[in-house]
C-alpha cells in the first residue's frame, strides 16, 4: 500500500472525495477540515493499493490539485487492516507490476540531477577503476562498478524520452556528459600522479591483463549485457526493488571504461583508448537502448490491466 497525503481547496473537497470513493484500490480515508495553512485547505488522507496509484493521480491531477494544492505519496510500511487487504484485491493487476508515473518520475529526478556529490562520486569510482585496470584487479574493477551512480541519470534520460520531456532530458544528457568529461579528466592526472609515485606504470598497463582485459575489447556481448542490465535496472526502480540494482552497476562496464579510457590517454595507449570509448559507448547506448523498450512495454502491459476488470 501506498499512503496519500493531499491538501485539497475548500471548493474541491466534493470531487476529490468522490474520485477516492470511486477508486477500488482506495481505504482509510482521513480528512481533516481545515487542516492545512499554507496552501489553506482541507487535508485528505487516505491508503491507496500501488496498483491503483497511477490513475487515481491521473484522476486528481484533473482537478488541478497540484496547481491548488499539494499531492505526496509514500511508502505505508506494514498496515494491519482487513479494508486495506480488501482495496488490495479489488484492485487490478498486482502491486508488484504497477508502474506509478509519478513516483518513478521523482526518483529518478533526484538521481538524474548533476551535483557535487555525484561528481565525486562518478570521479571516485573512475579511480577506483583505473586502480583495478593497472593491476589487473577484477575484485577493484567491480567494487567500482558498485559505486558509480551513472544508471540514475541514465535511468532518467529512459523516463524522459518515453514521457518525450525534454528538460528532464537535458538534465539527465548534462549529468551524464559533465560527469563522465570531469571524471575522466581527473582521472587523467590522477595515472600521471600515481605514475610520478611509481604506484602506475605504462609496462604494467600494456601488459597482458587477462582479468580486466574485456574493458578495452568490446564485442557483441558488450552489448547483450548492456542490453539485459537496462532492462533489469528500469524494472528494479519501477517496481521499487531497490537491491536490485547493486546487481545491474555490477554487470556492465560503463564506469570501468571511462577509467581505462583515462588511463590509456595518461599514457598515449590510443588503441586502449579507443576500445575503451567503443565499450562505454556500447554500454551507455545498449542500456538507454533497453531501458525505453522496457518502459513502453510495462506501460501498454499496464494499460491493458486497468482496463480490465478487477481481482475478485
Amino acid at each position: 500500500m501506498l499512503q496519500l497525503r493531499l491538501i485539497v481547496p475548500a471548493d474541491l473537497r466534493e470531487q476529490v472525495l468522490a474520485r477516492l470513493d470511486a477508486c477500488v484500490g482506495v481505504a482509510h480515508v482521513v480528512v481533516l477540515p481545515g487542516g492545512a495553512v499554507r496552501p489553506a485547505g482541507d487535508v485528505v488522507l487516505c491508503d491507496v493499493a500501488r496498483e491503483a496509484a497511477d490513475e487515481l493521480l491521473d484522476g486528481l491531477k484533473e482537478l488541478g490539485l497540484p496547481e491548488r494544492g499539494a499531492i505526496s505519496l509514500g511508502e505505508t510500511g506494514l498496515v494491519l487492516s482487513e479494508a486495506a487487504d480488501a482495496a488490495e484485491e479489488a484492485a487490478p493487476g498486482e502491486g508488484v507490476d504497477a508502474l506509478v508515473w509519478e513516483e518513478v518520475s521523482g526518483v529518478v529526478h533526484e538521481e538524474s540531477t548533476l551535483s557535487g556529490v555525484f561528481l565525486a562520486l562518478l570521479t571516485v569510482a573512475t579511480m577506483l577503476a583505473a586502480c583495478g585496470a593497472v593491476l589487473d584487479s577484477a575484485i577493484l574493477v567491480v567494487g567500482a562498478m558498485a559505486v558509480g551512480p551513472e544508471f540514475g541519470p541514465l535511468a532518467g534520460l529512459c523516463v524522459a524520452l518515453v514521457q518525450r520531456r525534454g528538460r528532464p532530458a537535458a538534465r539527465s544528457l548534462l549529468a551524464l556528459a559533465v560527469g563522465f568529461t570531469v571524471a575522466m579528466a581527473l582521472t587523467v592526472g590522477f595515472s600521471l600522479l600515481m605514475d610520478g609515485l611509481g604506484l602506475f606504470s605504462d609496462a604494467k598497463f600494456a601488459a597482458a591483463r587477462p582479468n580486466t582485459s574485456f574493458i578495452w575489447q568490446p564485442d557483441a556481448m558488450s552489448f547483450v549485457v548492456a542490453f539485459l542490465a537496462g532492462v533489469a535496472g528500469l524494472l528494479s526502480l519501477t517496481s521499487a526493488k531497490a537491491s536490485a540494482l547493486v546487481g545491474v552497476a555490477i554487470s556492465v562496464t560503463t564506469v570501468p571504461a571511462a577509467a581505462n579510457a583515462a588511463v590509456a590517454v595518461a599514457y598515449r595507449e590510443y588503441a586502449q583508448a579507443w576500445g575503451s570509448a567503443v565499450q562505454l559507448a556500447l554500454n551507455l547506448s545498449g542500456i538507454v537502448l533497453a531501458g525505453v523498450l522496457t518502459l513502453l512495454v510495462q506501460h501498454a502491459a499496464w494499460r491493458l490491466v486497468r482496463r480490465g476488470p478487477g481481482r475478485r
